[in-house]
């Protein structure tokens, strides 16, 4: 059976829906996505409507008149994550990743003025501090939401979709660390394992060329995952790297 359902915009809205019918006595299957047909079940018993909506909350549905349309070649199993539809990929989409980064490079540059002794590792720091903070925040808004895209690319939080939650805290704690210039070998160690096994899956991704959401600035912004994904993450490795080399 198919339907449509009002007021989905996200992953995180869809994996709500999902949950919300697999409560639902008798149905079987629940596939829920952004595209239509949006919702589809088994079950060997009429469901009423109210029922249904009662069981998603706010999100209005109604069924599709066309219930032979197909909804996926392949079924996806409801324990996995399922993708949301994402714009392709242009400058406009990701002028938000833009403006932040640009900002945050601009106030790593300004925080020497009036640069009579610049100094690029003091420039990389700030800025990687700025970077950590700044992407922690907008996860934190929707962990749940980060989590469950997160899940889609990254090989350690498809296995372990606890990691998820944890990341944003990493994040923030490296951070915080590069800020205040503590400890500064192991926050470089730690920012090139932890980055760097980031990257696999979204290289992965990228190689697959699956039309996936991108998480880095977590439930906020409707981001597809391209190039600019990779060269944010290998990026932060690379500076990283250069600090721990400079540190040696």
């Amino acid at each position: 059976m198919n339907y449509e359902v009002k007021g989905m915009t996200c992953g995180s809205c869809v994996n709500n829906v999902r949950k919300g019918l697999e409560k639902v006595q008798g149905l079987e299957d629940v596939q829920v996505q952004l595209a239509r047909p949006q919702v589809q079940f088994n079950t060997e018993r009429a469901v009423p409507v109210e029922e249904l909506q009662a069981a998603i909350g706010h999100y209005e549905i109604k069924p599709i008149a066309e219930p032979k349309v197909s909804f996926v070649e392949t079924p996806v199993a409801s324990s996995e994550p399922t993708e949301t539809a994402v714009p392709e990929p242009s400058l406009t989409a990701y002028r938000p990743l833009l403006l932040i980064v640009g900002f945050i490079a601009g106030v790593s540059l300004l925080a020497q003025y009036p640069f009579a002794d610049f100094n690029g590792g003091l420039w990389m720091r700030h800025f990687m501090a700025g970077f950590f903070i700044v992407f922690a925040f907008f996860k934190l808004l929707n962990i749940g939401g980060f989590a469950d895209s997160y899940r889609m690319y990254d090989i350690v939080a498809a296995k372990w979709p606890v990691w998820g939650y944890v990341y944003p805290f990493i994040e923030l704690g490296l951070g915080v660390l590069y800020l205040i210039n503590v400890f500064p070998f192991w926050t470089n160690v730690v920012t090139i394992v932890v980055l760097g096994v980031s990257s696999i899956g979204v290289i992965q991704s990228n190689l697959n060329k699956r039309k996936i959401k991108c998480a880095c600035l977590g439930d906020v912004f409707n981001l597809s995952m391209s190039t600019v994904t990779i060269v944010e993450d290998v990026s932060m490795v690379v500076m990283a790297g250069l600090m721990l080399i400079s540190i040696g």
